[in-house]
C-alpha cells in the first residue's frame, strides 16, 4: 500500500489537516506509513500499549501519549515484532523506544522522541481509545495519520478513500 506524501496532503487538504510539531524521530524499517488512529495513554508503563498490538491492526496506527517522558522506552523490538505480525501500519511514541537496530529492520513505521535503553514498568496502568494531544496535534480514535519523512498530519477522515 502506497502512503500519500504528507506534502501533497497538506497542498490539497491544508484546511482539513492538522500538521505535528517536528518533534518525532524514525526508527521503524518503514519510512512512510498511515492508518486509523488508535490511542493509548500512559505514563512509563507498557501494559496497555503490549495489550492493543497484541490484537489486529487492521492497518491502524497506534498513538501513545507518553506524556514526553524520556526515562524508559514504551515500545521495543519485541512489540515492534508484535504490531507487524498483527498488522498495525505503525506507532507514534510521545515519549521513547529502545531496540533501535531491530526496529530498522521490521516493516513497521514507528516514530519516537529517541532512544533510551531503560524498559518501562509493567503493572497494568494507562487508558486506551481517548483522544490525546501533544505536538500540537489532537489524535481521536478513528481518525486519519499519514507520517512520512517530512512530518506527521492527521484528519477527521481518510482524505485518500
Amino acid at each position: 500500500m502506497t502512503t500519500p506524501k504528507t506534502a501533497d496532503l497538506y497542498d490539497e487538504h491544508a484546511d482539513e489537516l492538522q500538521v505535528a510539531e517536528p518533534i518525532f524521530r524514525s526508527f521503524g524499517g518503514r519510512a512512510a506509513f498511515h492508518g486509523p488512529i488508535a490511542t493509548v495513554k500512559t505514563h512509563e508503563d507498557n501494559s496497555r500499549v503490549r495489550e492493543a498490538l497484541a490484537e489486529p491492526g487492521e492497518g491502524r496506527v497506534l498513538v501513545v501519549d507518553g506524556g514526553g517522558s524520556t526515562r524508559c522506552a514504551l515500545v521495543g523490538d519485541v512489540l515492534a515484532a508484535r504490531a507487524v505480525e498483527n498488522g498495525w501500519a505503525g506507532v507514534v511514541v510521545w515519549g521513547c523506544v529502545r531496540d533501535v537496530a531491530e526496529l530498522a529492520s521490521l516493516d513497521v513505521g514507528c516514530l519516537a522522541l529517541a532512544a533510551v535503553p531503560a524498559k518501562s514498568v509493567k503493572r497494568g496502568a494507562g487508558v486506551r481509545d481517548l483522544a490525546v494531544t501533544f505536538a500540537g496535534v489532537r489524535f481521536e480514535p478513528g481518525h486519519h495519520l499519514w507520517a512520512d519523512r517530512d512530518g506527521v498530519v492527521v484528519a477527521a477522515r481518510d482524505l485518500t478513500a
